[in-house]
């Protein structure tokens, strides 16, 4: 570099120099005659520059010489990192698939015909340039059972670019957060609710549980579902925050201004049995003579109030607002036998004649019960209504009766458990311990399940909510009893009217459907075994040995069975395949991944490694892998 600039000078010197010697005046030239001429020399640093840089030159190139030469020769020994490969790779990748775009969008796509298996043909595009054929979505979601969609993700300077994103199952994996305890969240129950289900027709008002239509349109009550009522309203009482309640009324401390008709009459008045103060309603028949109080109220819309009615026309009505669209709605509890009822803007909910001159806790969730009345009232486009748009405007009591404690407030999950648990203890046959279905039940290749038939996984989940009631309410008796009562179908074959199935005669099986011959679904046993659990672990002696006893049975089999239900892809649902003789009824993503949340949570309790290992590895099935070929 230095040498370059050095013959830069030089010639730039020589120009100079021939141009003043050009317009020198004759006594100049005269005095530069008569001044030695002096020879110019090159600086000795510049000569010494060359000289180093040229020996650094050879021995660079010597130097290469050398290690390409050793390379070469020990070859087989040398290798690029891992690490080093992997990124040259991606940068490869990166730029090839640059340069694929770049192309595509110089060249269309082309159309082609794409031959399935020679069976039938789909219209998929073609890239000649990129090598590439593309498959429309729509038919790899059917054809390998994935799901995707486009989304908005965030590019830079604010610029929101579209990103597809595959996933090969939608269904979630819960891990559990400790060993489970069974006075605790039940799995993940604190992420349902049972009620929004479209299935669920209603919140019956005569028994605070839910009404199912999964198998019947009329509507009836399914154990299952409501256990499952009760153990998701447990779980949130546990997990969420401490509700906001709004006491309204109580006759003592808090009071309210009434409108009161001349007609209607209203008083509070001492109840010597309850030790408190309560309120006495009589109106005239009609809604214009009916006491009410107009309220403001949104978002704290779990209306709770102790009642007792003395007559049929007596009614408590709620008048609900839909902000958004200014839409009003009547909600009346009326003393009538029916589930749910509807007339323009009036939805009416039955307590039942039984609820005549009873106290009764009537705890009521107003946005639930203004949505089932919509879809009730317009089935084929029923409107959904969002909580945060529903103010409660007006409360009002019509006819002859009394009422204390009437309160707003934005949840009330312990009053949901335990209107379940007094199901339970009220509709248990206590011939045969176990909660009956009251509808028919065909599972394709097995005997249709006639009326009144039992299930595990309902017999399970009834008695986790009572192990949890019992320990609550501090050791009530009638829900330890029912808990026990339950036992039995455990014992009782399914032919016979219980719940119990052996496998090649020689592992017992609980049944979730008692089907002629035994079906094995997986999920419902082992939720039947939960309740086993529970309740080993919260009753008192000679209970808590037989549920334990049952329990280890199960625990048993189960070990033995699992691996049955690997298809090394993904779960059977069930075991038809060997019992019916026909292919496997392979698991949807939401009950495989059942399985696994399932298996995960036994894993915690029995440290078998059998029962994580095989969680594990269903878990990854969830991600695309698959076992190994032969």
């Amino acid at each position: 570099m230095y040498e370059f600039q050095a013959l830069e000078a030089s010639t730039s010197g020589s120009k100079d120099d021939a141009f003043y010697t050009h317009t020198l005046s004759s006594e100049e030239q005269s005095a530069a005659q008569r001044k030695p001429q002096s020879i110019k020399r090159e600086p000795l640093v510049f000569f010494i520059m060359r000289l180093n840089l040229r020996a650094v030159l050879l021995l660079l190139i010597v130097s290469v010489a050398v290690i390409t030469f050793c390379i070469y020769m020990r070859c087989d020994a040398f290798s690029f990192s891992p690490e080093f490969v992997r990124q040259l790779g991606r940068r490869q990748t990166s730029e090839t698939g640059l340069l694929h775009a770049t192309q595509s969008l110089a060249a269309p796509l082309q159309d082609i015909e794409c031959s399935i298996n020679q069976e039938y043909s789909i219209h998929c595009k073609r890239d000649e340039n990129a090598n590439e054929v593309y498959v429309p979505f729509s038919f790899l979601r059917q054809y390998f059972d994935v799901s995707g969609a486009v989304s908005s993700s965030g590019g830079g300077a604010g610029i929101e670019s579209p990103k597809f994103n595959w996933m090969h199952s939608t269904a979630k994996v819960n891990l559990p957060k400790g060993k489970y305890d069974t006075r605790g969240v039940f799995m993940y129950f604190e992420n349902y609710n049972v009620e929004v289900r479209d299935r669920v027709k209603c919140i019956s008002a005569a028994e605070g549980v839910p009404v199912s239509t999964q198998w019947e349109k009329r509507g009836y009550f399914y154990p299952t579902q409501i256990a499952q009522f009760a153990l998701a309203h447990y779980s949130k009482n546990l997990t969420e925050p401490a509700p906001r309640v709004h006491v309204l009324e109580d006759a003592d401390s808090n009071q309210l201004e009434w409108s009161t008709p001349k007609t209607s009459n209203m008083s509070r008045i001492w109840h010597h049995k309850f030790n408190t103060s309560i309120v006495q309603f009589e109106t005239t028949i009609g809604y214009e003579s009916a006491i009410s109080i107009q309220l403001n109220q949104t978002l704290d819309l779990v209306l709770s109030v102790d009642l007792l009615l003395v007559t049929n026309s007596s009614s408590l009505m709620v008048t609900v607002l839909n902000r958004d669209n200014k839409h009003r709605y009547n909600l009346h509890y009326i003393a009538a036998e029916l589930l749910l009822s509807v007339q323009e803007s009036n939805i009416y909910y039955g307590l039942g004649t039984g609820a005549l001159n009873k106290w009764r806790h009537m705890t009521r969730d107003l946005h639930i019960d203004v949505q089932k009345g919509i879809v009730m009232g317009d089935k084929r486009s029923p409107l959904k209504v969002r909580r945060s748009d529903l103010e409660v405007l007006s409360i009002a009591f019509l006819g002859i009766g009394f009422y204390d404690n009437l309160t707003l407030s934005t949840s009330n999950h312990l009053a949901h458990f335990y209107d379940a648990a007094e199901w339970f203890v009220h509709n248990q046959d206590h011939k045969s311990g176990g909660w009956t279905n009251p509808v028919r039940r065909s599972l394709n290749g097995f005997a249709e399940l006639r009326p009144g038939w039992i299930s595990a996984m309902g017999q399970g989940h009834a008695i986790s909510v009572l192990a949890r009631a019992y320990w609550h309410s501090g050791g009530d008796e009638r829900y330890l009893r029912a808990a026990a009562l339950g036992l039995q179908p455990y014992r009782v074959y399914s032919r016979d009217g219980g719940v119990l199935a052996q496998f090649m005669d020689k592992y017992y099986w609980y049944e979730e459907y008692p089907t002629t011959p035994a079906s094995y679904v997986l999920n419902g046993f082992i939720y039947s075994l939960l309740g086993l659990y529970d309740l080993n672990s919260t009753a008192p002696g000679k209970i808590a040995r037989e549920a334990g006893k049952l329990f280890a049975q199960g625990m048993y089999s189960l070990k033995k069975m699992l691996l049955l239900y690997d298809t090394g892809s993904g779960t059977s649902y069930d075991l038809r395949h060997l019992s019916l003789g026909v292919a496997p009824n392979l698991a949807r993503w939401d009950y495989h991944a059942t399985h696994v949340n399932q298996l995960l949570l036994l894993a915690t309790i029995d440290s078998d490694p059998l029962i994580l290992q095989t969680a594990e590895r269903w878990k990854g099935y969830m991600f695309g892998k698959r076992a190994k070929h032969n």
